[in-house]
């Protein structure tokens, strides 16, 4: 079995640092499982990790779409997969970093996503939904409906997740099954890798505090500046990279739909939802390590010391 590390966590917990110190301790190579991060010229709202701070660590799936282009959990499986094969090829050891829970259970489950959906009366639902998404109470109705007949799939989602919204609608219509009872049927496939699967943590109001004071750095990094420039080229409000925290908060602003300090207020409030639905999926998944910042003083090193040690203890490496 091929090995695998994996090191998640909520937005704003710390996961870079310490995913760099594994990656020179253990002769490996990150994989980013952040559906965001995967854009170009999204930099500040999605806190992508710069050249100087991979300190020499390659990095996969970062940085190499256009965001007009559309992506998802299906092309994510097959890049991650690719460059599993690839790293462990050279005898490298492939760490997947990131939040984005769905994207990780892909790959390390070998999720199935063969499905059909080719047939004409599905075609034409889902250009029906599409078009309820092009309103905010068409958006806000799919999510209602959803609601109604997978509530445990949409509490774990934001109305604004269009895309996801839909795929879930559509494949109960296609299929009579709850999306959230599939996820827990492929939940229950043994994993095909041998495999650490470490969950960071912390305390809710340290993590709170720091994604208050990210955002605000974000703010004085230009962030509205970034997402003007993706205005500027035209990028529709219905792509994919533009439903990303930050991105569609602050295209409000410069929509005049709120102000600013208001889609400041809005990021901020959101983000915390999010790492609070991240959390509740991580808390879903089997096989899981949790690792409690507080209880190593927050002190990025020996965390990652104490995972290193963890890692080869167990692989005698």
């Amino acid at each position: 079995m091929k090995k695998l590390v994996i090191l998640t966590g909520p937005t704003a917990v710390g996961k870079t640092k310490i995913s760099i110190e594994l990656a020179k301790q253990l002769d490996g190579e990150i994989i980013s499982a952040d559906s965001m991060q995967v854009y170009k010229d999204m930099n500040i709202g999605t806190d992508k990790i710069t050249a100087s701070a991979m300190q020499g660590v390659p990095h996969h799936l970062i940085d190499f779409l256009d965001p007009s282009e559309d992506f998802n959990v299906f092309e994510f499986q097959r890049l991650a997969k690719e460059a599993i094969e690839d790293i462990t090829s050279r005898g490298k050891l492939p760490i997947i970093v990131g939040g984005t829970g769905f994207y990780i259970q892909s790959v390390l489950y070998d999720i199935d996503f063969s499905d059909n959906h080719d047939n004409e009366e599905l075609e034409k639902y889902k250009a029906e939904l599409e078009e309820m998404s092009k309103t905010p109470e068409g958006i806000h109705e799919l999510h209602e409906m959803l609601t109604k007949i997978d509530p445990e799939y949409a509490a774990d989602l934001h109305e604004n997740n269009v895309k996801r919204v839909i795929r879930a609608l559509c494949f109960y219509k296609e299929t009579g099954t709850k999306i959230s009872e599939h996820n827990e049927d492929q939940r229950a496939k043994t994993s095909p890798y041998d495999f650490f699967y470490f969950v960071l943590t912390d305390d809710r109001e340290i993590l709170y505090e720091r994604i208050e004071k990210r955002i605000d750095k974000m703010m004085e990094e230009g962030l509205v500046e970034e997402v003007q420039a993706l205005k500027d080229r035209n990028i529709s409000r219905d792509a994919t990279s533009m439903q990303a925290l930050g991105y569609r908060e602050i295209l409000s602003y410069l929509d005049g739909e709120v102000s600013k300090e208001r889609a400041v207020e809005l990021l901020k409030r959101n983000t915390r939802h999010f790492a609070k639905r991240q959390l509740t999926w991580f808390r879903r998944e089997k096989d899981v390590t949790w690792v409690d910042k507080s209880e190593l003083s927050r002190d990025d090193m020996k965390i990652a010391n104490d995972l290193v040690k963890r890692i080869k203890d167990r692989w005698n490496i």
